[in-house]
């Protein structure tokens, strides 16, 4: 029996079923463990923005606080009690307390209500606003005194003070942007042609004389902007909304510092669905605000698709050219042998290392010599000589080209040497063959490699930091004003975004949810850039490969 058992332990072994459920299990804990880490992100990013029950505690001591729970969880207040439950409650009215948050433990708590009228107030600083509305004041006087007709006085005027408000912004960021363009152009054109010409010089007094009249036109025009600004900010100063806090303290906030209120407690299925709407509009097509924990996050996503695709135009060049000179035009000998090694250990260099490399050749090196050569006039202040969006994109695209020449040598090695012999038989030369017959070929092959280089770049953080990302960019790489692209300016990335709500914002725990929101829509934006080069890559699949058969 003994001898039975070894040889079936043996067949057993020698069949490979041992190895296949090894096998097979490793591949189901790596699938459980992505399929966790997405369902993770998915139910906490989704359920972030959702309006949540807004809750009212007295406790033992005769105080009240207001708030939304976020979190709950067991704590034993002594080694020797029974586990009790605290709660987290969102409880903002900064200006009056000094916190965000405050734990309320279920041994404190006294009563705990849901008034109705509890208002969730999100406001363009300060952070949230917790309260019971108790007047509405036009010009400082009372228009309304109970909470139905303060709010119902609230949801007519809101609307048109926060239009003044999208004025206001818009004269101030886009409007005085073209004045100060102006007049800073016809500086830096007199000081260029002071520098090339001297300042004797009659095109010096005449570009001299252009700054001049452009400066008096700009500080008109910069008066008459000034004064519909001051004329919007008289008039939405008119509204206020006046809200009494947990303890009885009010509060009277002006309808322009009000982005967004509702009642949680008094509002159905439909309405939250129609502030959850909201919510995810503003996230994804507004700007950030209160130090990033609050508001959308257009500029951070807009500037990661920008990087990306730049990017992906810069390496993929490269990577296709240095792969066809190592498959089809190197001889095989130690210096092709030493390159290939060189390329696989450039695959393993930490990300910082090359961030520190884009610093200090992209940054300092060539953009100051751009400077120097074709800015000159802008100096001290550089233009190229600092980090940018073009800067950021060399950087990654040199981190993610070992990717690319590796899957493109694979690619081109895999087309079939006949499909070449029949090339050169037909008289087609090297080139000729290479263009017409390998490379269409090898084209899904190449794509694949495009495809592992975003998905890797687009979620780098580390070089970023040091060679183009910021925590917050005014003005977009691209608008409107010629050349319309400008790689020279800094930008928002969502994988920096998530690292400054995670480890750098001031109100951290406002910041959590967030970060999973922000992870969320990260992942999606790499899977749509990715879906798109698949599905190109599927396309020049069917179209080059299967039609060789």
């Amino acid at each position: 029996m003994s001898t039975e058992r070894r040889a079936r332990g043996t067949s057993l072994f020698a069949q490979g079923e041992p190895m296949i459920w090894l096998t097979g299990g490793g591949l189901a804990l790596a699938l459980v463990m992505i399929v966790g880490l997405l369902l993770l992100v998915v139910l906490q990013g989704v359920a972030t923005l959702w309006p949540v029950p807004v809750v009212q505690a007295e406790l033992a001591d005769g105080r009240r606080v207001m708030g939304e729970v976020t979190r709950e969880e067991l704590y034993r207040p002594t080694p020797e009690s029974s586990p009790v439950r605290r709660r987290l409650l969102r409880t903002g009215n900064f200006e009056l307390t000094g916190e965000h948050f405050q734990w309320v433990s279920d041994a404190d708590l006294r009563s705990e209500t849901r008034p109705p009228w509890a208002l969730v107030l999100e406001r363009m600083a300060w952070g949230r606003f917790y309260g019971t509305p108790k007047a509405f004041l036009v010009d400082g006087q009372p228009a309304a005194s109970d909470p139905e007709s303060a709010w119902a006085l609230y949801l007519r005027h809101h609307g048109a003070v926060r239009r003044k408000l999208r004025e206001q912004q818009d004269l101030e960021t886009h409007a005085i942007g073209r004045v100060n363009r102006k007049m800073e152009n016809a500086r830096l054109a007199a000081r260029a042609a002071g520098l090339k010409h001297g300042t004797d010089s009659g095109a010096h007094r005449e570009a001299a004389a252009r700054f001049a009249e452009a400066e008096q036109k700009g500080q008109a025009e910069y008066r008459a902007i000034r004064a519909r600004i001051e004329e919007i900010n008289r008039d939405n100063a008119r509204c206020r909304l006046v809200l009494a806090a947990a303890d009885g303290r009010e509060q009277a906030i002006a309808l322009a510092d009000i982005v967004r209120a509702c009642a949680p407690n008094r509002m159905g299925l439909a309405a939250k669905a129609r502030v959850y709407a909201s919510r995810w509009l503003e996230f994804l097509t507004g700007a950030p605000r209160e130090a990033n924990s609050e508001g959308g996050v257009f500029p951070a996503l807009f500037g990661t698709a920008l990087m990306t695709v730049v990017m992906s135009l810069a390496v993929v060049p490269f990577g296709v050219m240095a792969a066809l000179y190592l498959r089809e035009y190197a001889k095989a000998g130690p210096m092709v042998s030493a390159v290939r090694i060189a390329i696989n250990n450039l695959a393993g260099v930490p990300s910082i290392v090359f961030g520190v490399f884009g610093l200090g050749f992209f940054c300092y090196i060539v953009g100051g010599w751009m400077d120097q050569t074709f800015y000159a006039a802008n100096l001290p202040n550089p233009t190229f000589g600092k980090g940018g969006l073009l800067w950021s994109a060399l950087t990654l695209a040199l981190m993610t080209l070992p990717v690319v020449i590796v899957a493109t040598e694979e690619s081109l090695a895999a087309v079939p040497n006949s499909m070449r012999e029949g090339s050169y038989a037909c008289g087609a030369g090297k080139w000729q063959t290479i263009r017409r017959i390998v490379l269409p070929r090898a084209l899904p092959g190449i794509m694949t490699g495009m495809i592992l280089a975003m998905a890797r770049g687009a979620g780098e953080v580390a070089p970023l930091m040091l060679v183009g990302a910021v925590k917050l960019a005014p003005e977009l790489p691209v608008d409107a004003v010629a050349p319309f692209l400008h790689p020279e300016r800094s930008f928002m990335h969502l994988g920096f975004h998530i690292f400054d709500l995670g480890f750098q914002s001031p109100n951290s725990e406002a910041a959590k949810p967030m970060v999973f929101t922000t992870t969320l829509l990260l992942i999606a934006l790499i899977f749509l850039l990715n879906l798109l080069a698949v599905v190109l890559r599927a396309r020049l699949r069917k179209k080059f490969v299967t039609g060789a058969f």
